[in-house]
């Protein structure tokens, strides 16, 4: 049975490091991959991250976040009633489902309906919200309305 101590990796799974400035022969002699002097080159040499060479960088050209972002906003799909009398026939219950399964509206959509036009037919729906003139219109046409 192999013990924790005992354990040994494989030795091809053991890469030696390449070993830079150890002379011309070994491959990464001389400049030991760094090229020819420079400000890369000299130890501690380099540039801070986002630094372009004295350019105005990328993260100082962007502008600012401007505004207020309302993290409480419910966005509703607005709901007329041009939609309704094109998709939809007389008596039929106008709901979530039948909305996602018509390709109205996306699944788990909230929808809101407004009193765009005229309604012509008698209606049951049940939306999430509703304006007063398009309950109104809803009842004058024959129909019901509930909020869900």
């Amino acid at each position: 049975m192999s013990k924790l101590l005992n354990l040994k990796p494989n030795p091809s799974d053991k890469k030696k490091s390449k070993r830079l400035g150890r002379g011309n022969g070994s491959g990464k002699g001389t400049f030991s991959g760094k090229g020819c002097k420079g400000q890369n080159a000299r130890t501690g040499g380099g540039v801070r991250p986002g630094f372009e060479g004295g350019q105005t960088p990328l993260y100082r050209k962007l502008p600012k976040l401007k505004g207020f972002k309302n993290i409480n906003n419910v966005e509703y799909y607005p709901l007329g009633f041009t939609i309704l009398n094109e998709k939809f026939e007389s008596n039929e219950v106008v709901n979530l489902e039948s909305l996602v399964a018509k390709r109205i509206v996306k699944k788990g959509q909230l929808v809101k309906l407004l009193a765009n036009g005229v309604l012509e037919k008698p209606l049951t729906i049940e939306v999430n919200k509703a304006s007063k003139t398009a309950m109104e219109l809803v009842e004058k046409a024959g129909g019901k309305i509930t909020l869900v």
